[in-house]
C-alpha cells in the first residue's frame, strides 16, 4: 500500500512533533538529579555551551534561507530570551523545588497558556470550547499544588511548580513568537541561533558559579547525564519539533505536547522512583481534555476558537 505524499509528508510531521515534545519530557524529568548536583545558572550555561559546540555546523547558512536582518537577529534574541534563557533558570529551579512528575504535568499546560497569551496579546478571539481548557490548565495546577503530596513540603513544592507553571508562560511567548521563522530559515540553523544568544545570555551568570565550583565533585554518570540533557535541550527537541512545524499546520501543532508529561511521567517513575497520585492523575486528565478541546476548535476551521 502506498500513502499519498500529502498525507506521508503529514505522518512524517506527526511523528517529528511527539518525538520532540516526548524528548522535552525526558530531559525535564531527567534534569532533577542535575540540579541537585550543580547550581541553576552554572547547569544552564554549561548546557547553552554543549550546545554551542555541538552545533557549530549548524550555523552556517543554507539554500533558502533568508539573510538575517534586523528584524529576524531581534524576533531570536527575544524568542531565546523567553524560550531558553528565563525557560531554562524557571524550569531548572521549578523542577529542584517539585517533583519531575509534577513539572511534566504542569508543561502539559502549554496549548492553554498559548491560547490565552493569543488572546491578550493578538488579541485573537477565543470560543468556549478554549476558554474551557484555560479553566481546566488552571485547575489542574491548582489541584497538583494544593494535594497531600503538593503541601507535604510546603512552601518548596508550591513555589516549585509556580516556577514551572512560569516557564509555560515563557515557552508560550516563544511558540507565539516563533510562527513565521521556519518560512525564513532552516530548522537547524534557527536552533543553533537560538542556542547561541541563550549561551551569551547566561555567560555572566554562569560563569560567576563556576568560578566559586568545585568540578571534581562530579562523577562520570553526572557528566553524562549532563551531556545528554544539553544535546536533547538544545539541539535534538528544538529540530524535531521547528522540522515537525514544516509538514504540520501549526494550529495542529498543540495536540502533541501531550507526550511531554507522557514521557515526564514515565521517566519520574521509572528512573526516579517517584510514585504518581490522584492528584497527578487529575492534574494530566484535566491537561489531557485541554488539549483535545483546543486541538478540536481549531481544526473546525473557524475564524473563531
Amino acid at each position: 500500500m502506498t500513502i499519498e505524499p500529502a498525507l506521508g509528508e503529514r505522518l512524517r510531521g506527526y511523528l517529528l512533533l511527539f518525538s520532540g515534545m516526548a524528548l522535552v519530557g525526558v530531559y525535564v524529568a531527567l534534569s532533577k538529579p542535575l540540579t541537585a548536583a550543580l547550581p541553576v545558572f552554572l547547569l544552564a550555561w554549561l548546557r547553552f555551551g554543549i550546545g554551542a559546540v555541538a552545533m557549530l555546523p549548524w550555523l552556517r547558512s543554507r539554500p533558502g534561507d533568508a539573510p538575517l536582518n534586523r528584524s529576524l537577529i531581534g524576533t531570536l534574541f527575544v524568542q531565546s530570551l523567553f524560550g531558553n534563557f528565563l525557560f531554562s533558570i524557571l524550569m531548572l529551579s521549578g523542577v529542584a523545588l517539585t517533583s519531575a512528575a509534577a513539572a511534566g504535568v504542569i508543561l502539559a499546560t502549554l496549548p492553554a497558556v498559548v491560547a490565552l497569551l493569543s488572546w491578550a496579546v493578538l488579541r485573537e478571539r477565543l470560543g468556549r470550547r478554549v476558554w474551557a481548557a484555560v479553566s481546566l490548565a488552571v485547575a489542574g495546577v491548582v489541584v497538583l499544588t494544593l494535594s497531600r503530596n503538593g503541601m507535604a513540603s510546603a512552601p518548596q513544592s508550591v513555589v516549585g511548580n509556580l516556577l514551572v507553571f512560569g516557564c509555560v508562560f515563557c515557552e508560550a511567548v516563544y511558540v507565539i513568537l516563533g510562527k513565521r521563522l521556519t518560512a525564513s530559515l532552516s530548522a537547524k540553523r534557527i536552533s543553533a541561533l537560538l542556542n547561541l544568544w541563550g549561551l551569551v545570555l547566561m555567560t555572566p551568570f554562569g560563569l560567576r558559579q563556576a568560578l566559586d565550583f568545585d568540578f571534581a565533585t562530579l562523577g562520570s554518570g553526572t557528566w553524562a547525564l549532563l551531556l545528554f540533557y544539553a544535546l536533547a535541550a538544545s539541539m535534538f527537541s528544538t529540530w524535531l519539533w521547528l522540522s515537525g512545524l514544516r509538514h504540520v499546520p501549526a494550529n495542529q501543532s498543540g495536540v502533541f505536547t501531550i507526550a511531554m508529561p507522557l514521557a515526564a511521567s514515565a521517566v519520574a517513575v521509572v528512573f526516579l522512583g517517584e510514585r504518581l497520585g490522584l492528584a497527578h492523575a487529575v492534574a494530566f486528565g484535566c491537561a489531557a481534555a485541554g488539549i483535545v478541546l483546543i486541538a478540536g476548535a481549531r481544526n473546525t476551521g473557524a475564524g473563531k476558537i
